[in-house]
């Protein structure tokens, strides 16, 4: 029954989307098909309701209390894949009014903290310049030839969403830095990686340089690299494995990681010096 809720949800949705976005824009639809979609609608969601339901009693006759049966019944509903990624959205987005109040995410106080956003900012900011001529450019192009709101409104919407995903994206770098502290090493990449690494599992830690990285975030093996416009320039050697949460789900044990930071100095004298300096 979970299944066929969470297949009949995500079927659903992009198709009651379409039709909103449809009659939103002032195009004309049958009665009948409105009233169907509608039908429909409530059917997938009266499904996920008992979905839920059932989810949930299961997990509280399993032990759990309200709050962990909650989330099991979450996880249950909502793919692995989809909610990573609604939680990289949500994310990056709190980064815009953090980046506007100047504030960071998980900076103790006597830590040590690397920026890596430097290094991408004209690119990022010429994506988003480009992206903005093209939304304004071709939104007036369809007006011109009178194309549909039908078709416009989305195609809009898609183009906003990528201006407002950039935003997003460069927010999310700049307010969540590397961190070295007495306890940890904590490499990030926006909202998308976040990697705790205790410093006594550090065996060793220098410099770099490699320009042909071909992912922002890749595991090979054991090698976890985090790149910065195709560029890494430290590398962490462990003596003990950590266990890395991938960004869409799932885990792989790493004994390296490699990673770009803009000032890669200030991390290896961070490293280098007594775990303890900063706190004393």
């Amino acid at each position: 029954m979970v299944r066929i809720a969470r297949a009949a949800l995500f079927t659903v949705f992009p198709a009651e989307l379409l039709l909103m976005i449809c009659l939103v824009s002032g195009m004309a639809l049958p009665g009948y098909v409105v009233w169907t979609a509608e039908t429909v609608v409530m059917l997938v969601l009266a499904l996920e309701a008992a979905a839920a339901y059932r989810l949930f009693r299961a997990n509280r006759k399993g032990g759990a209390d309200r709050r962990a049966a909650l989330r099991l019944t979450y996880h249950g509903l909502v793919p692995t894949k989809v909610r990573k990624i609604m939680e990289f959205e949500a994310k990056a987005t709190i980064s815009v009014f953090l980046w506007i109040a100047r504030r960071r995410v998980g900076v103790p106080p006597g830590a040590t903290a690397a920026s890596y956003a430097r290094e991408q900012v004209t690119t990022l900011v010429l994506i988003i310049f480009v992206t903005v001529i093209e939304t304004v450019g071709l939104d007036l192009l369809l007006v011109a030839f009178g194309v549909p709101d039908a078709v416009r409104v989305p195609v809009l919407v898609v183009d906003l969403y990528g201006i407002v995903f950039g935003v997003a994206f460069g927010a999310a770098c700049v307010t969540r830095p590397h961190v070295v502290s007495a306890e940890e090493l904590r490499v990030r990449y926006g909202a998308y990686l976040d990697v705790r690494v205790p410093r006594d599992l550090i065996a060793s830690v220098r410099p770099t340089r490699g320009y042909n990285e071909r992912s922002m975030v890749s595991i090979v093996g054991d090698v976890l690299t985090a790149a910065v416009s195709s560029q890494v320039n430290l590398v962490v050697e462990l003596n003990a494995p950590v266990t890395v949460e991938r960004p869409l789900g799932g885990s792989a044990d790493v004994t390296t990681l490699r990673f770009f930071a803009d000032d890669p100095r200030l991390v290896l004298n961070a490293l280098t010096t007594s775990p303890y300096a900063s706190a004393a």
